[in-house]
């Protein structure tokens, strides 16, 4: 058996092409879709990020502000600004990229931006809501594999998922979400003990625990469904996610690639999310 691919760069240009006719649609009925992405400093990797979602967003149709602070910018500096776009109505979506300079409180930034504002998910308020089955706007990542398995068919309630890390962008989001499709939801993380014995019997393995090829194909059984949300540079310089790819895809059924797999997902759903922002609100002003 050799596994099936599961392209995140089809997937993303699908649902990018259906974000695009959304926004055409609303955008008729006066609605423009608008996000604001915040940068602070000058981190390379960061600001290579922030730009291709200002891309993407203009690609799609959606009003993008791309808003670059000083590294030497104080905290209640940065929550005015935040503050500013709370206020403002052509802004939906409204992103503070990370990592921050340390005088920064991270956790006081999320919860700055306003919970209908909050399309990365990340708001306490969003991550409860999402909990207990409420609307709400779901982490980019762990929302991008749910389009990703029900784009290829691959069914999820019944089947038993383990997700490999515990992060709060990644790890128990994933989970949740699994959760809230019917999947049984196993967590393993650094502390797990015989962390094999879990992962041979899961349906879908999602491995996201930051350790270069550390899944090998004696970590899963046949026909299991592997999502390699890992992306980690080798030695040589070259992109490897959390999975032994060539050694995994012998024995799974599905199995995504790094890169060209999670990857193309994450700002994907960024978009759809600044979309369904735009479009709660239209729904709100309407009642």
């Amino acid at each position: 058996m050799t596994a099936e691919l599961i392209s995140g760069k089809e997937v993303a240009a699908s649902t990018r092409s259906y974000i695009k006719e959304q926004v055409a649609e609303w955008k008729e009925k006066g609605v423009e879709p608008g996000l604001a992405v915040i940068i602070v400093g000058e981190n390379p990797a960061s600001m290579s990020y922030v730009k291709g979602k200002d891309k993407a967003s203009k690609e799609a149709g959606i009003h993008s502000v791309l808003h670059e602070l000083p590294d030497t910018i104080s905290e209640n500096d940065l929550l005015n600004v935040i503050e500013q776009y709370n206020q403002d109505t052509a802004i939906h979506g409204i992103l503070v990229q990370l990592p921050l300079p340390k005088q920064i409180d991270e956790k006081k930034v999320i919860e700055a931006i306003h919970p209908d504002k909050d399309v990365d998910g990340f708001h306490p308020i969003s991550i409860g809501r999402m909990m207990t089955g409420q609307e709400a706007f779901l982490p980019c990542t762990p929302y991008g594999i749910i389009k990703m398995l029900e784009y290829k068919g691959i069914p999820i309630e019944g089947k038993h998922a383990v997700v490999i890390g515990r992060s709060n962008i990644v790890g128990k989001p994933m989970g949740q979400m699994l959760l809230n499709k019917n999947a049984t939801v196993t967590y393993c993380h650094s502390r797990t003990v015989d962390l094999k014995s879990y992962t041979r019997q899961a349906d879908i393995v999602i491995a996201a625990i930051g350790i270069p090829e550390f899944v090998t194909e004696d970590f899963i059984k046949d026909g299991a469904v592997v999502i390699d949300v890992g992306m980690n540079r080798k030695e040589n310089g070259k992109l490897c996610g959390d999975v032994l790819f060539d050694d995994v895809k012998e024995k799974a059924s599905y199995i995504t690639p790094v890169p060209g797999g999670v990857g193309p997902m994450t700002i994907t759903m960024l978009l759809y999310n600044t979309l369904e922002s735009a479009v709660r609100e239209y729904n709100r002003q309407a009642r």
